[in-house]
């Protein structure tokens, strides 16, 4: 387990656990990723924590037992769960973040998706929950919608570090480098220090596949099928060369002399949607100097003698490799928008039926609390 990850982050890339909740906190799993595996991030997962809810774990229990007594709403009882499980993994990857000197070592918590067409709500909402987290290595996840990018500007504006979801397009990723940057500019503006201001844009990159792949199945010639599985790696070359891009620009250079960090890219694995295919191939594929990888706990423990070999860079000066991948399928029929714009509107949508049944979860407890304790 540990050779695998140190293997990725010895060519750059930063691994991340995709999703954690109280059982895996309290047990000291966590600690055990962090210290011998080299996990060096985490990121919540509604899907994860929703199940820890149901499970009827005695730590969630108690804690929904106290905030029924206080006649809590649902909404704010789930902000003080997650708050709770954030500032565990925010201290236990606090060493990590203090010996990079605040480079990796983050926690990013979401932000209610229903809110992510109010730009208002979702900063106001971000600004809540990092307050009640109340650690410095806590990034609040925020839906690239339109109005969500605004949000990030936001954000950014007022030092909050974001960590950016729901991306699937190499022109969605642009205009969420562009929100950092206007944050950034925003922040300098109000006298801010840019050195320690952080953000993360990740891409549910495994939907890629599934969604092509499936238009690829119902055409079902042997061209077709010779194309499975190439949708995915491509489009994160097209992304990784707009990052390059971005990077090479004036406006980047201008706010690196203020001190500015990079925005980082993560391949966020979540919930492969093909069966038999592991988040940990993603990240076999998936290598650039820079970047973070998010992998679930089932990833982390298939063992080192079932990882790849690595092969260095995957990422850079690929683009005509990655240009010609989505020529061969837009002539059969598969355009790169019309996979984006699908997966974009099913993003949020996933996003926000994931956070109703979470909802629906900590009503039902915080109800049989209640009912338990009259």
């Amino acid at each position: 387990m540990s050779c695998d990850l140190r293997r990725l982050a010895a060519e750059g890339v930063s691994p991340w656990l995709d999703g954690f909740c109280r059982p895996l906190l309290t047990s000291g799993g966590l600690t055990d990723l962090v210290s011998r595996a080299g996990i060096r991030g985490a990121t919540s997962n509604l899907a994860t924590l929703t199940a820890a809810v149901e499970s009827g774990d005695t730590d969630y229990l108690d804690q929904l037992l106290f905030l029924s007594y206080r006649d809590v709403p649902t909404d704010d009882a789930i902000r003080a769960l997650t708050a709770y499980d954030a500032r565990l993994s925010c201290d236990e990857l606090l060493p990590v973040f203090e010996e990079t000197g605040g480079r990796e070592g983050y926690v990013s918590v979401d932000v209610n998706p229903w809110l992510a067409h109010d730009a208002a709500l979702v900063a106001s909402e971000a600004g809540k929950l990092v307050r009640a987290v109340n650690r410095p290595n806590v990034l609040a996840k925020i839906p690239a919608t339109p109005e969500g990018l605004e949000a990030i500007s936001e954000c950014i504006g007022r030092k909050i570090g974001v960590h950016a979801t729901a991306i699937f397009s190499v022109r969605r990723y642009g205009e969420v480098v562009d929100a950092y940057f206007d944050g950034l500019e925003r922040a300098r503006a109000a006298g801010h220090d840019l050195s320690d201001i952080v953000s993360f844009a990740s891409l549910p990159i495994t939907w890629f596949d599934a969604e092509v792949d499936a238009r690829l199945d119902a055409l079902g010639t042997e061209e077709a099928r010779a194309m499975r599985g190439e949708a995915a790696l491509a489009s994160a070359r097209l992304v990784y060369r707009r990052y390059e891009d971005r990077l090479s620009g004036d406006r980047w250079r201008d706010l690196a002399r203020s001190g500015a960090r990079p925005q980082t890219v993560m391949w966020a694995s979540t919930a492969p949607r093909r069966p038999g295919v592991t988040n940990k191939r993603y990240a076999e594929r998936l290598v650039a100097w820079g970047t973070a990888s998010a992998l679930s706990l089932t990833a982390l423990g298939e063992g080192a003698d079932r990882m790849c070999p690595l092969t260095g860079d995957t990422l850079s000066d690929a683009y005509g490799a990655a240009r010609s991948v989505w020529e061969r399928l837009d002539a059969m029929g598969i355009s790169y928008r019309s996979v984006a714009d699908k997966l974009e509107t099913e993003g949020v949508e996933w996003l926000q039926t994931s956070w109703s049944l979470l909802y629906a979860a900590v009503e039902r407890r915080l109800r049989g609390a209640q009912l338990s304790g009259a």
